[in-house]
């Protein structure tokens, strides 16, 4: 019974600390990223920052530090 009762305990422990995804599903960031440049460019590091920014509410570091990994040049 003990067994029992701490595999499942280890299981919801692990289920919880699972990363979030990162998906918008709402699309929200692709509507914050249009409001600010009609042409947005992901790719561009400039663009890519302001839109982790302003709506993703990051802070610079962290920003282009993600943008530079997604491939912004």
């Amino acid at each position: 019974m003990r067994v029992t009762i701490a595999i499942v305990l280890s299981a919801t422990a692990l289920a919880a600390c699972t990363p979030e995804s990162n998906n918008d599903v709402t699309g929200s960031v692709d509507n914050c990223a249009r409001k600010l440049y009609s042409q947005y460019n992901p790719k561009d590091k400039k663009q890519c920052v302001a839109v982790c920014i302003a709506c993703e509410r990051g802070v610079v570091t962290t920003c282009s530090t993600a943008c530079t990994l997604k491939g912004a040049i």
